[in-house]
């Protein structure tokens, strides 16, 4: 007699369940079971059709749910938990529906339309184990969704449960376990990563002068940009170690927050022609130094004390260097120190991002290329300079613009191409001219040559996601905020983005608020939350985002847009007037 062939499959397993249902159906039942039809009709089903799920069983206030993808799962069940924050209740009187989500991903046993098996009951053990609101998951799913989402799952240790004959490690995730759901990833990475890693605080300006402060900051980011190219090597980017400046910090602080093993922190001091720079790296979770020194020099001096501090870290941190590692950091832009502090005050002022000091770093660019014509970085600078009179609408000849960001971008690579700032500013140039395999080539070859460029990694992501490959940019932008704990809120809108183009209108909607909330005066975002909410059937929400838009911006105009943002596809940008038609919009 042959057994009956038992039909199994791998499967993501999602269980749901309400918080304080028997609480509720006894002090309303009609109200609580009309609100829960309301939260399964217009939050939980239709994140299960978006995420590619199907909606196993409903047993009273519980579900089950499967996903043929771990991370379809997560994406589902964040969804869920985002939503279910900001949706309003239709009355006052109605309870408010609260979830706790467990997911496991396990062998099944299917019968019918039904599944069984060890994977379903595990997800049913790890609901309860949520917080209400969270999510609780398995190692293996932890494991398996990685970087490839938005947020990070925190260790809530090993625990028995019922008629599990093993215990069960579990993680666990809250909306309101840091101020923005979408920066929980990167906000409070764990410090113990494998690989060495580093931030480096800004330095200390010891001149008694606050004009010195470029320079203190300067050699900080020099520093920062040479760690940075070595591949075995972890290393924070400026934006989020600088946060710390004029600080008073712990550096075990400072690990946990940043998610690294070791800090380099030092001071200035410039008299003159002499400068004094002291520095130290410590262990972030001891505290113990690793290694100090103090510099007495000439100013002329400054580039083998920044080659020496380098090295000394490098071999402080064990980190083995390849050959092409160790001509690129003995590999100076420039010999001339007028040049270098010109570059250095440049710099700062195109960081600042207004007209007005991208106008003041433009003439520094020129006077640093007028004491050294051979210096590539400058050159990149008004490149730069370039792209954003094109992109803010500050240049009377948007093309020409273009052009002249162009001629400066490749003469930059002409002079050094092994610098990275060139490669991106030249395939910043060829995205916004909609060649976008000309763009990911550039920013594949500067990644090449710096692996910790945060800002280059979400440049790559923004190509993709113009390309048309929105799904494979979500890897380089998680990679940004991983580089860049602190990232710029514009990384939300540029993710917001990816999400809304793979039809992921919840998630995206989720990402725009805390981009609004971090930056109260972009239209931008406001014109994608507008849109989102139309595909979402929130029209009353949509027409409030889009009056706050024309509150913020009066002359916002969509022509100007889908004239600007290079989509690759056409179809990409009408998917936003769709949004927005839908909703009854412009």
């Amino acid at each position: 007699m042959v057994a009956e062939r038992v039909n199994r499959k791998l499967a993501a397993i999602l269980a749901a369940d309400v918080v304080g249902y028997s609480r509720l159906m006894g002090a309303d039942e009609a109200g609580t079971l009309a609100a829960l039809k309301r939260h399964r009709e217009a939050v939980f089903d239709p994140a299960v059709a978006a995420h590619h799920g199907r909606i196993v069983k409903l047993i009273g206030d519980g579900v089950i749910a499967e996903f043929g993808s771990v991370v379809d799962a997560v994406s589902c069940a964040l969804s869920v938990q985002r939503s279910s924050a900001t949706i309003s209740d239709q009355g006052a009187s109605q309870p408010t529906i609260v979830l706790r989500i467990g997911i496991n991903l396990g062998d099944v046993i299917i019968e019918g339309d039904d599944i069984y098996g060890d994977g379903v009951n595990v997800a049913a053990r790890l609901e309860p184990l949520a917080e209400p609101g969270g999510i609780c998951v398995s190692s293996i799913v932890n494991e398996s969704v990685g970087n490839r989402i938005d947020v990070r799952f925190q260790d809530g240790g090993e625990i028995s449960v019922k008629n599990i004959d093993r215990p069960i490690r579990v993680w666990k995730w809250h909306p309101k376990a840091t101020t923005s759901a979408i920066s929980q990833s990167v906000a409070k990475p764990e410090p113990n990563v494998a690989a060495p890693s580093i931030a480096v605080l800004p330095f200390t300006n010891m001149s008694g002068d606050p004009e010195q402060e470029y320079f203190s900051d300067g050699i900080s980011e020099d520093i920062i940009t040479d760690l940075s190219k070595i591949g075995g090597l972890t290393v924070i980017a400026r934006n989020s170690s600088f946060t710390y400046k004029g600080r008073s910090v712990d550096v075990r602080a400072v690990g946990r927050d940043l998610g690294v093993r070791s800090v380099l922190e030092g001071s200035i001091r410039r008299a003159g022609n002499r400068v004094r720079i002291t520095a130290q790296l410590i262990d972030a979770a001891t505290s113990a130094h690793l290694w100090a020194d103090r510099y007495d020099r000439d100013l002329t001096d400054i580039f083998e004390v920044q080659d020496e501090v380098v090295e000394k870290i490098v071999g402080a941190l064990a980190v083995t260097l390849t050959q092409g590692e160790q001509r690129r950091l003995r590999r100076h832009g420039t010999s001339n120190v007028e040049a270098y502090e010109c570059w250095l005050r440049a710099r700062a002022l195109l960081t600042r991002g207004t007209r007005e000091s991208i106008v003041q770093a433009r003439a520094m660019y020129r006077r640093a290329i007028e004491f050294d014509q051979n210096f590539a970085a400058p050159h990149a600078g008004l490149a730069f300079a370039a792209i954003a009179d094109h992109t803010s609408g500050w240049a009377l000849d948007s093309a020409q613009a273009l052009l002249e960001a162009e001629r400066w971008a490749r003469r930059a690579l002409e002079l050094n191409d092994q610098e990275p700032v060139s490669h991106m500013a030249l395939g910043n140039v060829l995205l916004w001219r909609r060649d976008h395999e000309g763009a990911l080539a550039e920013f594949a070859r500067m990644i090449a040559l710096d692996p910790n460029f945060a800002q280059g990694h979400t440049a790559t992501g923004l190509a993709l996601m113009y390309a048309g490959e929105p799904a494979r940019a979500l890897e380089p932008f998680a990679m940004a905020m991983r580089l860049d704990p602190h990232y710029p809120d514009i990384v939300l809108h540029f993710l917001a983005q990816a999400n809304f183009s793979l039809g992921k209108f919840e998630i995206a909607a989720q990402q725009l608020l805390d981009r609004i909330a971090r930056n109260p005066s972009t239209d931008a975002s406001r014109m994608l939350l507008a849109s989102c909410y139309g595909h979402l059937g929130r029209a009353e929400d949509a027409r409030t985002a889009w009056a706050d838009l024309r509150k913020v911006n009066p002359d916002f105009s969509l022509m100007q847009r889908a004239r600007v943002l290079p989509y690759k596809n056409p179809d990409d940008f009408q998917r936003i007037l769709e949004g927005l038609a839908k909703a009854g919009l412009p």
